[in-house]
């Protein structure tokens, strides 16, 4: 086994604290990681408030470190290769998803990189707030050059999620896209939206975030609390992606909603009541997504690469979790926190 030092919560609403942890020894397909700057999700704060099962939880699934050690069979990294690894490190792949590469959705569940199966042993998996990583290689990244490390971290799980319904629904020079919440999600929708050649549109509930909005690369900002301004860019747009993370009215949104345009609800994963014929009118979509397949996140770290995106982080040493969550859950962070793990 490989020793390594780690950020476990041992119970429900515990801070993770620096504990010992071992990794298993490197199989025939796998990569080492020594990881340097992890980012941190919405998604780790609803694990550290999970039921008690789920404890010992290490949180972390967007990471980036260079590698230490490879596998035998391993042929795509060699050691010193900067790399980046995803929420995902494994899935069944022979299902239709796998094989269509979306290892994302794959139909016997992927192995999540934290509180997840291990595919080979049935071991919870321990996540990236760690010194080191050991990932299957077919699920760790090339870090693309010349961007900034603690940046990319955040592409991994934040990026990709918007990445994918940008690219599934055709986004592209002339296309009209909005984005609902300007958080981790939102701000990388705008920046990957207009870098896509989009007209991007943002709706917040307070204009406290427009000329943000605007610098990241939205042409226009709406408040979504004004029934006029929101009635003045009815019938515009022809995707959505609602990145807000807590329960709200949908209608609203699918309004702004050209004819077969499609509402893409990436943050509140709960139930959604819609009438029917707000769907009705202008032949419009509700849909959802989460998290990227192999390929479109290899697309999303190429495109990043070349236009020169990254997420905008406030960097943290891992001593300073608690700072983190705390400010997390109450949304003070422009966008994204990163934990230095350089500390650990």
């Amino acid at each position: 086994m490989r020793p390594s030092h780690a950020l476990q919560a041992d119970q429900p609403h515990d801070v993770p604290h620096r504990v010992r942890v071992e990794r298993r020894d490197l199989r025939p397909d796998d990569v080492a990681i020594r990881v340097t700057h992890c980012g941190v999700c919405h998604s780790d704060l609803h694990a550290l408030a999970a039921g008690p099962e789920a404890f010992p939880l290490v949180p972390g699934h967007e990471f980036v470190g260079e590698v230490v050690e490879v596998g035998p069979d391993v042929r795509d990294f060699a050691v010193g290769d900067p790399v980046a690894v995803g929420n995902i490190v494994d899935s069944c792949g022979v299902c239709p998803m796998c094989r269509a590469d979306q290892e994302n959705f794959c139909q016997d569940f992927p192995t999540l990189t934290y509180g997840g199966r291990d595919r080979v042993d049935g071991s919870t998996t321990l996540g990236g707030f760690s010194t080191e990583y050991v990932a299957r290689d077919r699920f760790v990244y090339h870090r693309p050059a010349g961007l900034d490390a603690a940046g990319v971290a955040p592409l991994m799980c934040a990026g990709v999620t918007v990445w994918e319904p940008l690219r599934a629904w055709g986004v592209g020079d002339g296309s009209a896209v909005g984005v609902v919440g300007l958080g981790g999600l939102g701000h990388l929708a705008v920046k990957m939206a207009h870098a896509l050649g989009a007209r991007v549109t943002v709706f917040t509930r307070t204009l406290d975030k427009a000329d943000d909005a605007r610098a990241l690369g939205a042409d226009d900002v709406v408040l979504s609390t004004d029934d006029a301004a929101m009635a003045a860019v009815a019938g515009t747009l022809d995707l959505v992606i609602d990145t807000v993370a807590v329960p709200h009215p949908v209608e609203p949104y699918l309004r702004v909603l050209a004819m077969d345009g499609t509402l893409c609800s990436l943050g509140h994963l709960g139930p959604v009541t819609v009438e029917t014929t707000a769907l009705l009118i202008g032949r419009k979509r509700l849909s959802s997504s989460g998290s990227g397949g192999r390929r479109s996140t290899r697309e999303m770290l190429d495109f990043c690469s070349r236009h020169g995106i990254v997420a905008d982080v406030e960097v943290l040493p891992s001593r300073s979790i608690a700072v983190a969550l705390e400010r997390l859950e109450a949304g003070d962070v422009r966008y994204r926190f990163v934990l230095d793990l350089a500390d650990l």
